[in-house]
């Protein structure tokens, strides 16, 4: 037989931004509970508010199956000794079991006969295990600060006040957080504060709902959404929606009401990201734009009532914000009195790392760096220069001192109200990118330039100083630093040498620390990255493994390598080509003298070594040119036409002439081939 399950666990507001991994745990954890039970289970549905954790269950068995229990002993010719008596271990081992040593049966194997205890488990009725799944769920979820309340000595993250635990239409009493499992839940704290008695697992949302409960997150989270987007519809605007704001929001209410709020025109002069985060981060409210993106005097803030008065609601929330925009109007106007070049100086008294100096020293070395990458690939020198001496400006000002994430977006602001260039100011935002994986790149010369240098200074210092990532903790962010390098170089193309600019970052840290015996570990560490970069793009692991083996220094260049060795693999001829390429590995491989001498043409006596060495000659002419522009695919699909010279040479040749000149000058054509393709990859690691 199946029944629904409903399991819900009532508490205090439960933190708004753990509440959706609290529910998930949860729910995952009563799961696994159930199937590792080996009880069946149907359709799950988790549930979660600011005040409860629940999920239902459909077509739950109401028993666990019925199990056959073996165990092997010890072997038969170990069971008794000399005189026909049993040992200790049988003896042991029947014990274990509960039994005689004549209730063992005996098993035959190809490794002789073993003693084996057999024996019918009765599947428990799944009312006697849910305690125990429900009691070790709750103590598996993620809360690291746990409480203790009243006179208990139960701990949560939050007091539980209330547990409901419904199989089928009957209570299943049992035991969770000091509480008796019932019935009865509770509606909203305002609306409906009275008991709600729960009839099935089936009424749980429809009874909720009437107690102004709106139980289901994502469905509470879309109601959160469309009421913000009509509220800013009704403004001529747009709502701004953040994703991580959007799920804080719906784990604060249980009941969702959109209001409109209004603030003064004058604000608006100031950049409306100050007012945006103010907005986000203290009050939790929505923002509306108009058509061109520019911020409206309106804000939208989700109630968790359905109030009598929604003017006085508005009116409350406006009495919030108005000393938040205050205070950012104060900041700006504040700092922009001095401009963005005066606070260099300042930056001497902050510790970017102990080992690695301030962040005035930081900024030296960047600024070095950006001037070389800048020359490198024909920049603006100057600017680049510029952008990162002011690069960490923005840091000490009021603004960004008050709210962290703007910095960048300040340093553009003030730089551009100083007057520097547009290339310059919009890089102090710029460096910054891309913040995370599938992030935006800098789109402006100096940011590009500035991105690197900053994250390149970064890397080598922290390795340096023996701090690189070690499982997964990385505290400096040199994973997703070593990505935002390799994805900047490539995907703007930018003909780089990743290996010499860090040569020139370890020596600008010479003063602090001895980094050049790292400088290896470190270019390799980067270009490891590249598997995970090109593994989310679909390319096969050994694709990559066929150009990383060559280790080329500069990113772009890899990365054309990695195209053209892709699309090699789509030709006809790719197979053959591959297996030739490992079979000639193999046959230089077992050479003890790996030093070949020139090929001497006299000495090629079968048609087929001939024409494989004329044809070998002439694709080199030919592909030469493609080497030089870096044309690797047009390289591969030109050395394409050597597959039929290539598998007639194997097949008409004994390479391991009994000859030993013969056979030299054949080893010599063959390694000659090798290293022709190696110029683009090693073929023979492909599958």
């Amino acid at each position: 037989m199946k029944q629904d399950l409903l399991i819900e666990i009532g508490t205090e507001e439960l933190p708004p931004k753990a509440l959706l991994s609290l529910s998930e745990a949860f729910t995952k954890g009563i799961v696994e509970g159930l199937n590792n039970a080996r009880i069946e289970t149907g359709e799950v549905t988790s549930f979660a508010t600011p005040r409860r954790l629940a999920l239902r269950i459909r077509d739950v068995a109401t028993q666990q199956p019925d199990q056959e229990i073996e165990r092997k002993g010890p072997a038969v010719k170990a069971a008794f000794d000399a005189e026909g008596k049993p040992t200790r271990a049988i003896e042991g081992f029947a014990r274990s079991c509960g039994v005689t040593i004549g209730d063992l049966d005996q098993q035959e194997t190809d490794k002789g006969a073993w003693f084996i205890f057999r024996k019918q488990e009765k599947g428990q009725a799944t009312t006697q295990i849910l305690e125990a799944i429900i009691q070790a769920s709750l103590q598996k979820l993620p809360t690291p600060k746990r409480m203790r309340w009243g006179d208990k000595t139960e701990e949560f993250v939050r007091p539980v006040h209330w547990f409901v635990c419904l199989f089928g239409d009957n209570v299943v009493e049992i035991q969770a957080m000091g509480l008796t499992a019932g019935r009865n839940t509770r509606g909203h704290r305002f609306h409906h504060p009275d008991p709600i008695a729960i009839r099935s697992p089936n009424h749980y949302e429809t009874q909720l709902e009437q107690g102004y409960v709106m139980a289901h997150f994502e469905q509470r989270r879309e109601k959160v959404r469309h009421g913000a987007e009509t509220v800013a519809n009704s403004l001529g605007g747009r709502v701004i929606i953040d994703d991580e704001l959007l799920n804080e929001v719906t784990a604060l209410v249980e009941w969702p009401v959109a209001v409109a709020g209004n603030f003064e025109q004058r604000y608006l002069q100031v950049p409306q990201e100050c007012l945006i985060t103010t907005m986000e981060d203290n009050q939790k409210y929505f923002a509306v734009v108009d058509q061109n993106n520019a911020l409206m005097p309106h804000f939208i803030t989700t109630s968790n009532i359905e109030s009598r008065d929604v003017q006085k609601v508005s009116e409350g929330n406006e009495r919030v914000i108005r000393p938040r925009f205050s205070d950012a109007e104060f900041f700006w106007e504040q700092d922009k009195k001095q401009p963005l070049s005066a606070r260099i100086t300042s930056t001497r008294s902050i510790l970017f790392q102990k080992q690695l100096g301030t962040l005035f020293e930081k900024t030296q070395r960047v600024t070095h760096l950006a001037g070389i990458i800048a020359k490198q690939i024909g920049a603006n020198v100057s600017e680049a220069k510029r952008a990162a001496e002011l690069s960490k400006c923005d840091l000490m000002t009021d603004m960004v001192g008050e709210f962290p994430k703007l910095q960048g977006i300040m340093g553009r602001y003030y730089a551009l109200h100083d007057g520097e260039t547009k290339n310059i100011a919009y890089a102090l935002e710029e460096q910054y990118r891309p913040r995370y994986a599938g992030d935006l790149l800098p789109a402006h010369e100096a940011g590009i330039i500035l991105s690197l240098a900053d994250r390149l200074d970064t890397l080598m210092g922290i390795f340096a100083i023996g701090q690189k990532p070690t499982g997964t903790k990385d505290p400096f962010a040199l994973r997703r630093a070593a990505l935002a390098i390799l994805r900047i170089i490539v995907e703007k193309k930018l003909d780089l040498d990743l290996k010499l600019l860090l040569t020139e970052a370890a020596r600008q840290l010479t003063d602090k620390v001895d980094a050049v015996p790292i400088i290896d570990h470190t270019f390799e560490y980067i270009l490891e990255r590249l598997n995970a970069y090109y593994k989310d793009q679909g390319i096969p692991a050994d694709v990559i493994e066929a150009v990383a083996k060559l280790k080329p220094g500069k990113p772009l260049d890899f990365h054309k390598r990695v195209n053209a060795v892709s699309q090699f693999r789509q030709l006809p001829e790719a197979e053959a080509l591959a297996a030739a390429n490992k079979r000639i590995s193999n046959i230089l491989k077992k050479q003890a003298d790996n030093s070949y001498p020139e090929i001497d043409p006299h000495l090629l006596k079968d048609t087929a070594e001939k024409n494989l060495h004329v044809a070998l000659l002439a694709q080199q002419n030919a592909v030469e040119p493609l080497f030089q522009q870096g044309d690797y695919t047009a390289v591969l699909q030109s050395l394409a036409s050597l597959r039929e010279p290539v598998d007639r040479f194997f097949d008409d040749v004994m390479v391991m002439s009994d000859n030993a000149t013969l056979q030299a000058n054949r080893l010599a054509l063959l390694n000659q081939l090798r290293n022709t393709f190696l110029r683009v990859a090693d073929l023979s690691i492909l599958q």
